[in-house]
């Protein structure tokens, strides 16, 4: 490719693209013509049927742009990858340098194609980067994304309305900002009030995006296909699966309101949560209207110390609502980002989190959560045989050994404390470890792991970045996972819906397991403690010993060690 003209090149991409576009457009409504024998056949077109042909012609040309922007970055980047790591050994230094400078220069493609073609290749970045299974410097790149939306023309935006609605806005709002207040790839969100005078949030979806999606899907799913038959041990078709799915499910807003008020009913017992009340007679699969929640960014440090709001509590309730609805209840919110979880001055206990954009849920299989619920018990204690077993049904028992590592972020054997880093020993073994896996293998553990382990895994990502930023420690995370899984393994069937004698007993259950879980905890951290004071006391002497003279006795003493 790189012996092909720079013209010769910019035909072929251009030519790939249009088809690519085409075979798209008549799969969906686009080539109507296709489906007729001619057009003198038809009568002529009315204004209405004029202005649909336009649309679908400028969205045929934008299509085609697109295309070509999403195949020659791939283009580029592919054959970045291939000469750049060519004749390197895989296990040198050398190698694991260049790939991390070729990650970074890919990663700034995407990111750059993402934020020209907008809409779902920003959600498809903002997606990527929220996967712990991609590498560092994808996640660092296109983290950006989250805050890039480029807001539609309200124009736009109001023929949506209307058209959803079915009224002109002045019949039913006393007012309507028609600068939005937030700003997504698929969606924008304006206050307003009603006629009763209540604060409502009005979200509306950008028009032509069901005709969009099917274009992108296509040619994403085009462009991984042809990465994997370029190189097989990169496999990525199972990411546009799980993305495809989880954009469908975002894009039906009847469905979103759902899981709003299923959630809000989940945690009706919990002032600390709030869930903002739908407003259905306002809502259609392209309009949610809902009840106006004030509130901050969840990482908004600066926020909460202006009103007096402990960030650390604020991650304890954060860890607690996610760790309930993934152990507890298994209808998990799959984008917990920060601009989707306000924290409220307004509660009893002095904050409340606002859940927002419930779009993306997925209802756990009931044996894939109480299998999770085993794994972290096994986690926390580290018992390695329980954790190959789970491994095994979840099909990457080859790769046991590094689910401690995704979850806890040390191994299976590590001495170190729960939530502390791993010594340098333990890190150095580590890496030698890690030098033996190959792409074939990555590809092999995601591919095989069950789609709901994949969206906890993503959220479970988000959160890890909230606590990072509101400085809080990751013990608390795995704690507080730990507890919650021992409530899930306790959690009768019945008991969501049972009395409130039942709900009770079940707690108890789970709080008795947790103290004991925390009483082995204690007792392997004291040992772990105990070790270091002794490797300490050795040095100490050891140096006594050296400054005074006799410095046999203080090797004899390390040595010992």
């Amino acid at each position: 490719m790189m012996k092909i003209p720079a013209k010769a090149k910019a035909s072929l991409v251009l030519l790939t693209a249009a088809g690519l576009t085409f075979q798209a457009a008549s799969a969906s409504d686009l080539l109507p013509l296709s489906r007729h024998s001619s057009l003198a056949s038809s009568p002529p077109p009315t204004a209405t049927a004029a202005a649909d042909l336009a649309g679908k012609v400028g969205a045929l040309i934008d299509g085609v742009s697109r295309s070509s922007r999403a195949v020659s970055t791939v283009a580029i980047t592919v054959v970045d990858y291939e000469v750049s790591l060519r004749g390197l050994s895989r296990d040198s230094e050398e190698y694991l340098r260049k790939l991390s400078e070729v990650h970074s220069r890919s990663a700034k493609r995407i990111l750059e194609l993402c934020e020209a073609n907008k809409g779902f290749y920003v959600k498809a970045g903002q997606f990527v980067a929220a996967l712990r299974q991609v590498p560092e410097e994808y996640i660092s790149k296109l983290s950006s994304l989250q805050n890039k939306a480029v807001p539609c023309p309200f124009k736009a935006i109001r023929d949506v309305l209307i058209n959803n609605l079915g009224q002109d806005l002045s019949c039913i709002f006393c007012s309507f900002d028609e600068v939005p207040i937030a700003a997504a790839s698929i969606a924008q969100v304006h206050r307003a009030v009603l006629k009763d005078s209540n604060e409502v949030a009005v979200k509306v979806q950008y028009p032509g995006l069901d005709r969009q999606m099917k274009l992108d899907m296509m040619i994403m799913s085009f462009l991984s296909k042809s990465i994997t038959w370029l190189f097989p041990e990169y496999r990525f078709e199972w990411l546009v699966g799980e993305f495809v799915r989880a954009i469908s499910l975002e894009l039906d807003f009847i469905q979103e309101g759902k899981n709003a008020e299923r959630t809000a009913k989940n945690f009706i017992s919990n002032d600390k949560v709030k869930v903002p009340k739908v407003v259905w007679e306002l809502t259609t699969s392209q309009v949610l209207t809902m009840e106006f929640c004030r509130g901050s960014k969840v990482d908004d440090l600066e926020y909460m110390e202006k009103m007096g709001i402990d960030p650390t509590k604020v991650s304890r309730t954060l860890v607690e609502v996610f760790a309930e609805m993934i152990f507890v209840h298994g209808f998990v919110h799959g984008d917990p980002h920060p601009g989707n979880i306000l924290v409220s001055p307004e509660g009893k206990s002095g904050f409340s989190l606002v859940i927002l954009d419930h779009g993306v849920y997925k209802q756990l299989d009931e044996q894939f959560r109480l299998d999770y619920c085993q794994l972290w018990k096994a986690l926390i204690l580290s018992d390695s045989t329980r954790v190959q077993q789970l491994s095994e049904r979840f099909g990457v028992g080859k790769y046991s050994r590094y689910f401690p590592l995704i979850l806890t972020g040390r191994t299976i054997d590590s001495k170190s404390a729960l939530g502390e880093a791993m010594s340098i020993e333990e890190k150095g073994k580590l890496k030698k470890d890690l030098k033996s896996l190959r792409m074939e293998d990555v590809s092999s553990f995601v591919e095989a792991l069950p789609p709901d382990f994949l969206i906890v895994l993503r959220a479970d990502g988000l959160l890890r970045a909230i606590i990072r930023k509101l400085r809080t420690s990751q013990r608390l995370r795995l704690l507080t996972y730990a507890r919650f899984a021992l409530y899930g393994l306790f959690q009768e069937p019945t008991t969501q819906s049972g009395s409130a004698a039942a709900v009770l007993f079940s707690k108890l259950r789970g709080n008795l397991s947790y103290l004991k879980v925390r009483v082995v905890l204690g007792l392997l951290e004291l040992l772990s403690w105990m070790e270091r004071a002794r490797r300490l006391l050795f040095k100490m002497i050891n140096h006594l010993y050296v400054a005074t003279g006799p410095s046999v006795k203080g090797h004899y003493l390390t040595s010992a060690l």
